[in-house]
């Protein structure tokens, strides 16, 4: 008899430890999923945007699709929100830029929109003419992403993901937030 009721409380304790690592399971493929990014991330700014997935991979930019209207694309480096933005300039060439402040950098407000055929910071009000995206560093401008540091061809500009990468720290955790 006392075999018996030994044989009962280990298969208890094993019913008890299965029930227990089933709950433990389930609960870590929840958080696993709830964790997950869906893998995309759509700009609300209110001008042309492009959904772009969310795992940092070369940005391959049609330049059928860019015209003189900005076109942003939106995407995440890691848990860094960025963007970057595609213009056509009045000499027809394509021009890009991470859409942050150069100078602003740090602000919630540090991102560019569209007004006429100008970009204007969004934190500090500056107003910036399209056909100087790309053209210099330094000052209150969009980040340029130069000729020498992406490819270019009849079809297609390609941002490179080590590029994208490397200047995900011009984005703040909080941008575009406020």
């Amino acid at each position: 008899m006392k075999n018996n009721k030994k044989a009962d409380k280990s298969k208890k304790g094993i019913a008890i430890f299965a029930g227990i690592a089933a709950v433990l399971l389930v609960v870590a493929v929840v958080i696993v999923f709830i964790g997950k990014d869906k893998g995309e991330n759509v700009s609300q700014n209110g001008n042309q945007t492009e959904t772009v997935s969310s795992s940092v991979t070369d940005l391959v930019i049609p330049k059928s699709e860019v015209t003189e209207t900005a076109k942003f694309y939106p995407l995440k480096a890691g848990s860094t929100n960025m963007e970057i933005l595609a213009v056509k300039a009045s000499d027809g060439s394509v021009r890009t830029a991470f859409n942050t402040c150069q100078v602003c950098n740090g602000s919630p407000k540090a991102y560019y929109k569209q007004q006429g055929d100008v970009l204007v910071c969004q934190n500090c009000g500056n107003r910036f003419k399209m056909d100087m995206v790309e053209q210099q560093r330094g000052g209150c401008n969009p980040v340029p992403i130069m000729k020498d540091e992406k490819t270019e061809d009849g079809v297609n500009i390609t941002i490179p993901k080590e590029l994208i990468e490397k200047n995900k720290e011009l984005f703040t955790s909080n941008w575009k937030t406020q």
